[in-house]
Formats: C-alpha cells, structure tokens, sequence
C-alpha cells in the first residue's frame, strides 16, 4: 500500500538552525520530495536515508550526518532533473506531432483525400451566395428561384481521414500579405469565386474587399483581381486561352512569377467537340504542324511544357504551387486519361508540386455540383494550412 504523503505545500525543505531538532525530520522530508517527483524509484532513495538514520545515530557525529545529508539532497536534485528531462523527451514529440499534423488528420498510415463519399451536414453551406458580390448568379439556385436548400446540404468526407472545418478567421491571418492567383478556365474562374465568397465571412466591412480595376465579373475578361485591403492580399483569376502551340505558355505567364500561392487547371476545353469548333486548327510544336497528333498527346506535350516552366520560373521554395484536374462531366463516357496524364506529369517534376485529384468525386456528386468549388477550397486551405509533408496523390 502506497504511504500518505503530504502536499509540498506543507513540507518544509529550509532545515531549521536549532540544534534541538532531530535530524531525521530532514531527511524525511528529503524522502518524500523524492517519492512525489520520481514515484515509486523514491522508494529507493527511502531506503538509503533510513539507512543514514540508523548510520548517523549510532556512529557519527552531528557534523557528519550534515554531510551525509547534503549528499542525500544533491542526489535528490540531480534524480528530479534526470526525471525531468526524460519526461521532455517523452512528452514534447507527441505535443510537437500535434502541431504537424494540423491539417488534414489521417486514421490511417495513407491518407487519399479525394477518396471517400459524399456525406449530409446540416452546417452548410458555408456562405450565403446571395450575400458575395463575386457569385456569378448563373451558379446561386437560390437567387434563381430555387425554393429548397436541401442541395446544399452535402460535404466531402474522404475514407480515411478528416477534412478541418473551415476556420475564416485563421485563414485570412495565413494569407495576409500573400497574393493567390487561380490560372485556367471558366471551372477555375469558378473556384476563384468560391473562394473569395468563403473568406468575405470573414470580413466586417465588405467594402474592403473589391475588385482592383472596377471590373464586373464576367466570363470573357482574361484578368481579374481581388483584394482584401484589410489583410493587405490578392485573390487574383488568369483566363487562359486556347493553346495550339504546345511548345509556348502564354504570353501573360510572366505575370505569375511573384505569386504565392499557384492553383492550375486546364482540360475542360480539350474535348473533340470542342477542338473541332475550330475549323482548319492543327497543333503546332516548334514550327511545325502536327496533323496527326491525338488530343491525348498534345496535352501530355502541353503539360510537359507547363512543367518545365514551373522547374526553371517559378521558386518554389516561395510559391506552393497546385494543379487541380477537372470533373468528368464534360467527358461523355465520364472519365478519360486525362486524370492519369496530369499525375504522371506532376509525378515526375524536379519541384515540389500538388495535384487536386478532384476527377473521382463527379460519378457521386449528389443533386448539382454549383457548390462543389467550395469543398475545393476547402481542401486545398488544408494543405496551405498544414505543416505536414503527407501524399495526397
């Protein structure tokens, strides 16, 4: 049975001056510092001051139990150090562990965040579309006339981990400063707006955030960009245009160069039926046409050239770059290689680079897929928020 120990609080650790008091009423107190810092190991320093008890009562002098007992009580100090320092070591890899893994959480050695299901919760959506300037109305049901809400009612779960819950106020503090810039076509115009919508929640005067040439959001203008005055960042859209010349980016990549935060997409124009809307257009590598080179080909030769420019343009030990792919439903059988040809690409990067595997999720979206950008975003917030190196891929 464990003995009852006092609280330090009534232990007196000065000895007194007196030489009317005994002793051992130091050296049981020494004991029982001990026993509370090191647990059951004070066991073994009891024993020793007992032996020093019988010891000093029987053979020595006063003087010589003061020495004795100076010995008990720096063994005591250097017994609570040593403890102390094993319990740093093992308490602050787990506390640190906690910091890194703030991100997306995995319950299982591989996390694959675009593998999962879509799930009902009553907590979103995680904004009013009819309350962001920059919601394109074409996508807000609600404004349109659509009674129920029950659509928007849907999140992403992935298998085996968890997605954080947006958090606006910490998200605006990360990209103070920072310039985000979205590059691609209408889908990553779209993204561009969710995104804007998702961190306005978080913004007292609304008339800080706007546009920074006074445009209108529209689907034809190559440029657009926002800023949010109050955090001093930029959320900004690219539009690029068709590329026949696979060998070349486009003129205004220039203008990518000092960003922070990269988001690519490309794909939902490489259809048949989109490239034979353009009557007598033949890819062109170099200076020469490519007849006959299929539309699977010309892209891997296009993304290849994207790549290329990421390893020699961009410093990404500044800018985390991402490339997001597309959904299938622009695809007729719902899938393509598409998907395959883009994790290839960024797979065999010399630079760090992330791809959005957002192509499984379009054979599960639920009802309509207008809010589905923003499961996007929150994803990818994820990553920027999280200071883990996990694959995702």
């Amino acid at each position: 049975m464990q003995p009852y120990l006092p609280p330090l609080s009534q232990v007196s650790l000065i000895p007194s001056s007196s030489s009317h008091n005994p002793p051992a009423k130091l050296i049981d107190t020494v004991s029982r510092l001990n026993w509370i810092s090191m647990g059951y190991s004070g066991l073994f320093i009891t024993k020793v001051a007992s032996f020093g008890k019988r010891l000093l009562k029987d053979h020595f002098k006063s003087w010589v139990f003061q020495s004795l007992n100076g010995l008990i009580v720096l063994g005591s100090l250097v017994s609570f150090f040593v403890a102390a320092g094993c319990a740093y070591l093992y308490v602050f890899p787990t506390f640190h562990s906690v910091i890194q893994n703030y991100g997306i959480s995995k319950s299982s050695s591989e996390c694959n965040a675009f593998e999962g299901r879509w799930i009902r919760d009553e907590s979103y959506p995680l904004y009013n579309a009819s309350d962001c300037p920059f919601a394109e109305r074409g996508f807000n049901c609600l404004a349109n006339g659509r009674k129920d809400q029950g659509y928007l009612k849907w999140r992403w779960k992935p298998k085996n981990c968890e997605i954080p819950r947006f958090r606006v106020h910490g998200v605006l503090e990360k990209l103070r400063g920072k310039r985000v810039v979205f590059i691609g076509d209408s889908m990553s115009r779209t993204q561009w707006e969710s995104l804007i919508c998702l961190l306005m929640t978080g913004v007292e005067d609304k008339r800080s955030v706007y546009e920074i040439n006074g445009n209108s959001i529209t689907k034809r203008i190559r440029y657009l960009g926002v800023r949010f005055s109050s955090f001093n960042f930029s959320v900004e859209f690219y539009r690029l245009n068709h590329r026949l010349h696979l060998d070349k980016m486009d003129e205004i990549s220039k203008e990518w160069i000092d960003s922070d935060i990269l988001i690519f997409n490309t794909g939902h124009w490489w259809t048949r039926s989109k490239l034979l809307k353009c009557k007598g257009c033949y890819f062109q590598v170099g200076g020469a046409l490519k007849l006959g080179m299929s539309i699977p080909t010309a892209f891997r030769t296009a993304l290849n050239t994207w790549a290329s420019w990421i390893e020699t343009a961009i410093n990404t030990n500044r800018t985390r770059v991402f490339f997001r792919s597309f959904e299938s439903s622009h695809w007729r059988k719902g899938r393509s290689s598409f998907s395959d040809i883009i994790m290839k690409v960024v797979e065999n990067m010399a630079v760090p680079a992330t791809v959005l595997h957002v192509t499984p999720w379009w054979h599960s979206v639920p009802l309509v897929s207008t809010w589905v950008p923003d499961m996007w975003n929150e994803i990818l917030l994820s990553y920027l928020l999280s200071r883990n190196e996990v694959s995702f891929q």
